[in-house]
């Protein structure tokens, strides 16, 4: 029996083609979906990383207290009459300035912990900014004396009680506690102000640094008063009235601790006496007889690379004294024919100039003097202060001969360069080498010294 029904549909050549309308449905649910996806990815990446971060849990707080984070305790206490008062009441005290000024002064920082700015503070009580200042850093100061492994005397430390106090220890905030104690001790006696604490804790700051002036050993630098001794010392010789001169070595002199420091004062009044008492003519003739003729040049930036001809020295450390000049080798020989450089001994340390002739005469048997400060060498100009130098010497030229000439000589085991005037009145015959040349380094500005700069 034959029915009549539909033909099936034959196969659509894009079996995956759909209708316009499903594909549109598809395409938004398809979009949604993949919205989805990169949330989750989101929200994973995130989580990951905030695992990855350190992780501290809050600090935990009595019921009812709100979390405050930590203030570091101040450094001068308050006194225990002060702890109990409210801020009013601090405010108060200082206002009316009650107590001693190293009492109230902690009520300073413990007002700038509360939220106090300096002006509110000066706007409450009067105090200006630079002057709470004043009295915090003073009261550290104080405090620091009272913490040193000597205990600071009683009666001295009764001196800085008083209303002055405070601007005095101010001025010693930059020495170190050590020297702190000893420049306060010596304020105390002295009954000093504060702009004689300031300059006396300025020379004890100072001293270290003046190593290479003339004098400085003879002075102890455990002794704020020899420092400041030493700081008039050094004044005087800027003085150009030699009244002038005269009245800063002899307060110079009132100040010296030490018989050393007092034994070269002396000798300085004495030469600065005599020397008031020359005549006009006398003092140009001794001024030229101090100039020493030996050539001071700075070298320059690729010189040695450019010169023709060059020079290959032993170099001696000012420390090495004596025994390194005398360990140097002496000459220096070129064998074959390539000139290769022979020493007839082994050494360490050398030093290469151009071919300057006064250096190539003296080749053989020179040695170049390593010094840290130029400052060391006698001469007047002290715009090479703090920079190292090259002193060549000659070691076959050894007898003092020239009241003008420079001569390295050796003093309590270190190298320096002394006038041959001085070594010939201090009956030296014989020195270690002759001075030839003085090396500067290079520098961008070129200020070469002439021989009148050499004192």
């Amino acid at each position: 029996m034959l029915s009549l029904s539909h033909p099936p549909k034959p196969p659509s050549f894009f079996p995956n083609h759909q209708n316009p309308r499903l594909t549109t449905e598809n395409r938004s649910r398809l979009r949604r979906q993949q919205q989805q996806q990169q949330q989750q990815q989101r929200r994973l990446v995130v989580s990951v990383s905030a695992a990855k971060l350190p992780f501290s849990p809050p600090p935990s707080s009595p019921p009812g207290e709100v979390y405050q984070p930590f203030r570091p305790p101040p450094s001068s206490p308050l006194p225990a009459r002060f702890r109990s008062l409210s801020v009013t009441e601090r405010l108060d005290v200082l206002r009316l300035r009650l107590g001693l000024w190293h009492e109230y002064a902690p009520l300073i920082s413990a007002l700038s912990r509360d939220g106090f700015t300096p002006a509110s503070i000066e706007d409450a009580t009067g105090i200006p900014g630079a002057e709470q200042n004043r009295l915090i850093v003073a009261a550290q100061v104080r405090d620091s004396l009272l913490a040193s492994a000597a205990a600071f005397p009683a009666d001295l430390l009764a001196f800085f009680d008083a209303g002055g106090g405070a601007e005095v220890l101010y001025e010693l905030r930059l020495l170190s506690a050590a020297q702190r104690a000893a420049a306060a001790a010596r304020v105390a006696e002295r009954r000093l102000d504060p702009r004689g604490a300031r300059d006396l804790a300025r020379s004890v700051k100072d001293f270290p640094r003046r190593r290479a002036d003339d004098g400085w050993r003879a002075f102890s630098p455990d002794s704020p008063a020899d420092c400041l001794a030493f700081a008039l010392f050094r004044q005087s010789r800027e003085a150009l009235d030699p009244a002038d001169r005269l009245a800063a070595l002899s307060r110079a002199l009132d100040t010296a601790d030490t018989d050393s420091a007092r034994t070269r004062i002396a000798e300085e009044i004495e030469r600065a006496t005599r020397r008031g008492d020359d005549s006009k003519e006398e003092e140009e003739e001794a001024e030229a007889e101090r100039r020493a003729a030996v050539p001071v040049l700075r070298l320059r930036y690729g010189e040695v690379a450019e010169a023709a001809a060059v020079v290959l020295l032993p170099a001696v450390r000012a420390a090495e004294g004596a025994a390194g000049v005398a360990a140097a080798p002496a000459r220096l020989r070129a064998q074959g024919e390539l000139g290769v450089v022979a020493a007839e001994a082994a050494w360490g340390r050398w030093a290469v100039l151009p071919g300057w002739a006064p250096v190539m005469e003296a080749s053989e048997t020179a040695v170049a003097v390593e010094m840290e400060d130029g400052r060391a060498l006698p001469w007047r100009s002290m715009a090479a202060a703090e920079e190292a130098v090259l002193v060549v010497a000659e070691r076959g030229r050894r007898k003092v001969e020239q009241e003008g000439g420079a001569y390295v000589v050796d003093r309590e085991g270190r190298l320096v360069v002394e006038r041959g005037k001085r070594l010939m009145e201090t009956g030296v015959a014989e020195a270690l080498a002759t001075v030839v040349l003085v090396v500067r380094p290079p520098r961008e500005d070129d200020d070469q010294l002439s021989e009148e700069d050499w004192d």
